[in-house]
């Protein structure tokens, strides 16, 4: 067999370079597909990351990366109600996604990796049912292994028959870029809640230094450009806001939030990020839980190509220590979205008003770890306002007029 690499990688993006970056670095030959003409062109993401989570997986970016620090939210109910949380300092990174990406990919080609933009893989390569490569546009390409970093659409997997990701927990994000906001404190993330503006989520407002920002929200359901013309025109905090200003850029992408997909391995073959929807199905941030997922799949992938093993038995290794690192808080994190899609504008007014009369703020500034949300929130158990709007949360969500 003519092998063009030892592992083929599907998509540039953050998981798929931060993969190539670790197994070229272990020594192993590393060769990724990017559809687009241009890593990280174009932007589907707002790029708000934690610092913790960037610190924990050794990355240290430059400066030019990085648009903003976060120091605070505020959470504004769909009737204008508002609670803010305030850190002592910050606590996330507003990203270049463009820049960002070509970062991690620069690691990954400094390291040996090679990349083919402009290279859009079509299907997988199989033999006697174990995955042996891709077809690109232009040719069959033979590899050990292949690791698909393609985002949520999971193309590859459903012309494969393989299993792809829960469908009825995707929603569909709009992120747009204005040129300028009006009365927005420079480090504060804005979260607005409620079914008439963002069914099944939320929308964003995100600053940049410069006085720009980054809107957007999703939906499970409806329009997405239609809402988001609703919350600019019609909320009662956020018209204020972005009345005055323009559009600069746009573009439209799924988010999945069902949890992760399992089996994430097959023979021949490792699912990493979106397409494996290691993505928090709370704020739908999908970079850091990637990046650890990504993580693990490249020293799986090291492992299996010194062992000569890339069968299905081998490679569940890679979901086992996933699973050991994300399960948990995985599994709280869709509890918690489940819990808060039953709500009803209302009811999401009640309690931001609860949470900001009781105090919550203070708790919040505890939270361990945003997010491995799961154990993070372990702080909230000593605290009473916390147990207060948890109960009223979960007793509303039991009695949602949906």
């Amino acid at each position: 067999m003519d092998l063009k690499a030892d592992v083929i990688v599907v998509g540039g993006g953050p998981c798929g370079s931060f993969t190539a970056f670790k197994m070229a670095k272990l020594n192993v030959k590393v060769l990724v597909c990017e559809e687009h003409s241009e890593i990280g062109v174009p932007s589907h993401c707002a790029g708000h990351v934690s610092l913790q989570g960037l610190k924990q997986l050794g990355l240290h970016l430059p400066k030019e990366v990085i648009e903003n620090e976060i120091r605070s939210a505020i959470f504004y109910s769909p009737s204008g109600f508002e609670f803010k949380v305030q850190f002592a300092a910050p606590v996330t990174y507003v990203l270049n996604r463009t820049l960002f990406d070509r970062f991690l990919a620069g690691l990954a080609e400094k390291a040996g990796a090679e990349y083919r933009v402009g290279t859009r893989v079509d299907s997988l390569l199989a033999d006697s049912g174990r995955v042996s490569g891709v077809l690109t546009n232009n040719e069959a390409l033979k590899s050990k292994l292949v690791i698909d970093c393609e985002g949520c659409s999971s193309l590859l997997l459903k012309k494969a028959r393989l299993p792809t990701l829960d469908r009825t927990l995707v929603v569909q994000g709009v992120e747009a870029e204005v040129d300028k906001i009006e009365a927005v404190e420079k480090e504060t993330v804005e979260v607005y809640l409620g079914q008439k503006y963002a069914p099944g989520f939320y929308a964003w407002i995100i600053p940049r230094r410069d006085g720009s920002a980054k809107i957007g929200l999703a939906t499970s359901r409806g329009n997405t450009k239609a809402c988001l013309k609703r919350l600019i025109s019609h909320h009662p905090k956020a018209k204020s806001k972005l009345g005055g200003s323009e559009i600069v850029r746009i573009s439209y992408h799924p988010i999945t939030l069902g949890g992760p997909l399992t089996p994430s391995y097959h023979d021949g073959l490792l699912i990493v990020g979106d397409a494996a929807s290691q993505v928090k199905p709370t704020t739908g941030g999908g970079i850091i839980m990637g990046l650890n997922c990504a993580q693990i799949a490249s020293e799986t992938a090291y492992e299996a190509i010194k062992q000569g093993d890339t069968s299905s038995t081998f490679l569940s290794i890679y979901q086992k220590q996933w699973k050991e690192k994300i399960s948990f808080d995985m599994a709280v994190m869709r509890r918690m979205r489940l819990l808060l899609n039953r709500l009803s504008d209302r009811q999401l007014d009640k309690i931001i008003a609860m949470s900001s009369q009781l105090g919550l703020d203070k708790s919040l500034t505890q939270v361990g770890d945003i997010d491995f949300q799961g154990r993070g929130m372990r702080p909230l158990f000593r605290s009473p306002a916390a147990w207060t709007i948890a109960m009223y949360t979960i007793i509303s969500s039991l009695v949602s007029p949906f």
